[in-house]
């Protein structure tokens, strides 16, 4: 009886195919690709060959080639995800050139300023009694060490009062209570502002505490912390919001205080995420020039007291290297390149520290 049943519901002849029919070969969009890529040059080099018209054209005639094949073999609905896929592949494709055009300029730029010499010494200008010239010693020491102190000690302002003001707005506040909704509509306001405000502020701040032309390294430091007080309060706030609200309840049927299933449940649970978001609001601040320019100002000399005197920073290196180049102008250009170069280097090591610290501290299931 059951092969009987199985022989009668087993699809025979068409019926067994019908599965596989309408359908376009495996790697139909790649051979339509290469074929609208190769229709396009041969227009091109009868009218003169462009590269950015080349692939503007290889665009078009490949969606328009792929939507029609795609509606005469198959039908109108997967033709139209056909195009919208390509469509949001060559956006993809689109979003990537900036990024590639910009890391593969400063890589190849700042490659052969990049030394031992050129990290470990500080930038100085010398000058030759013999030959009466004036020598420009590369070196970005001085912009590392400020670099690292300004950011350090925003950090030390910023990641605490953004950490525990995304703690009151989930774990405290009410949804329509005032305190909230006005923190809420600060932190809003606060994203929007352009960084030379921040410079702005900090610069009349200290100027008023301290006196005119007070640049210093801290005052540099309160302004990047203006900028990234509210990209920590948003990102630390999503996270904490994907928290589990089982999670919480749990623990306060077993009896613990809130405070102790903040630190003890939601914190721990958070804090891939919440390292995460510090640390793009770190990278976020970290390449500032015009904050840091106003209120830090830019100096050759090598100067590590935040509170006294100017500082010098990546970012500043490399804009004055290329706006107030010295006396010999292509040094003054090589050593912006590398300090680009130091720079993004300097970001992609502190992405990866984060990384690391969010796997070792991350709850052992999440990992």
């Amino acid at each position: 009886m059951l092969t009987a049943l199985s022989q009668r519901t087993k699809p025979t002849g068409p019926v067994g195919n019908s599965l596989t029919t309408g359908q376009l070969p495996r790697f139909s969009e790649i051979y339509v690709l290469v074929g609208a890529a190769v229709v396009s040059a041969l227009l091109l080099l009868l009218i003169g060959f462009n590269v950015v018209g080349w692939l503007v054209l290889t665009a078009i005639f490949y969606l328009i080639a792929l939507g029609l094949l795609s509606l005469v073999v198959e039908n109108r609905r997967k033709a139209t995800d056909r195009i919208v896929r390509g469509l949001v592949t060559i956006a993809f494709l689109l979003a990537l050139i900036p990024l590639v055009s910009t890391l593969s300029t400063v890589i190849i730029q700042g490659a052969g300023e990049l030394s031992w010499s050129f990290i470990t010494q500080t930038g100085a200008s010398t000058f030759d009694p013999d030959t009466l010239e004036v020598k420009q010693t590369p070196g970005a020491l001085q912009a590392i060490v400020g670099t690292l102190i300004i950011t350090g000690i925003a950090a030390l302002i910023s990641i605490p009062i953004g950490l525990f003001t995304s703690i009151y707005l989930v774990e405290y506040a009410l949804p329509k209570q005032w305190l909230a909704r006005t923190v809420t509509f600060l932190v809003d306001v606060m994203t929007g502002i352009p960084s030379i405000v921040a410079g702005l502020f900090a610069f009349s701040l200290f100027s008023i505490l301290v006196g005119p032309k007070a640049f210093s390294g801290f005052s540099a430091a309160v302004a990047l912390s203006v900028l990234m007080i509210p990209t920590v309060v948003r990102a630390c706030e999503e996270m904490l919001r994907l928290v589990p609200g089982d999670l919480r309840e749990a623990s306060y049927a077993l009896g613990v205080s809130k405070f102790a299933t903040i630190v003890k449940i939601v914190l721990p649970t958070a804090i891939a995420g919440l390292i995460t978001g510090i640390m793009l609001a770190i990278a976020r601040v970290i390449g500032e020039t015009a904050p840091i320019f106003l209120a830090a100002s830019f100096t050759d000399n090598f100067n590590s007291n935040a509170f006294d005197g100017p500082m010098q920073t990546l970012p500043v290196l490399a804009y004055t290297g290329y706006a107030f180049p010295g006396s010999d102008i292509p040094a003054s250009n090589a050593s912006a390149w590398g300090a680009a170069l130091l720079l993004v280097i300097l970001v992609v090591i502190l992405n990866l520290i984060a990384r690391v610290i969010a796997k070792i501290f991350a709850p052992k299931g999440a990992r």
